[in-house]
């Protein structure tokens, strides 16, 4: 982790000598990971287009076993395995961003420079505990929520889809404005990609029907 987070602060400060302001170089650094995590965008989205594909038998296996939810999470879970998705992939690259979310905390841990630059009128290097907490909250539920199959009865997802969020907005309300930049633009980026992708990867969503 400390390579990672050694890594970003110089990511950081050579991005600064290019845009001048702290601010910019924490956008363009944000972007810069979500490239570098597209690949596990990319199967995220691919397993959500299959999933939704499959909401007809989800559906029609809920009116057979209606009275039967045991029997019914089973039949659901044999569908999913057969057609290789995994209903936990909405959350699954959350998980891989933590890290770098991390990463990012560390750098700002003694990193003179951003203590007292500002952006928009925040100070990057102090806590900000009302506009970017909300942000960064609502947008991490938004970003979990459409990248979720529309029919799913996995509890855990649906745990995750609120906890997630309310960890974030905890974090935001007390770490440096910087990391709570970080995360909103990479949500923001997030909701882009889910409108974008789909459109990219219309075949393997017609692979699902099959």
């Amino acid at each position: 982790m400390g390579f990672l987070s050694d890594l970003m602060q110089q990511g950081i400060s050579r991005l600064v000598g290019v845009v001048g302001n702290y601010g910019l170089a924490i956008i363009i650094l944000t972007v810069l990971v979500r490239v570098l995590l597209l690949p596990f965008t990319l199967a995220q989205t691919r397993s959500t287009l299959k999933m939704q594909a499959l909401n007809p038998e989800v559906q029609a296996l809920q009116k057979k076993y209606k009275n039967n939810p045991e029997r019914f999470n089973q039949e659901q879970m044999a569908l999913w395995k057969k057609h290789g998705v995994n209903p936990l992939s909405s959350c699954l690259l959350m998980l891989i961003q933590f890290p770098f979310l991390i990463a990012f905390f560390q750098a700002l841990e003694g990193f003179e420079p951003l203590q007292h630059a500002r952006f928009l009128g925040i100070i990057l290097g102090q806590p900000e505990r009302i506009v970017l907490p909300l942000l960064t909250a609502v947008t991490t539920f938004l970003s979990m929520k459409i990248s979720a199959p529309a029919a799913t009865s996995e509890k855990s997802q649906a745990i995750m889809q609120y906890m997630f969020p309310v960890l974030i907005w905890w974090m935001s309300m007390r770490f440096p404005a910087a990391l709570s930049l970080y995360w909103l633009v990479s949500n923001i980026l997030a909701v882009g990609e889910r409108f974008l992708l789909p459109r990219s990867l219309a075949p393997a969503k017609e692979g699902a029907r099959s």
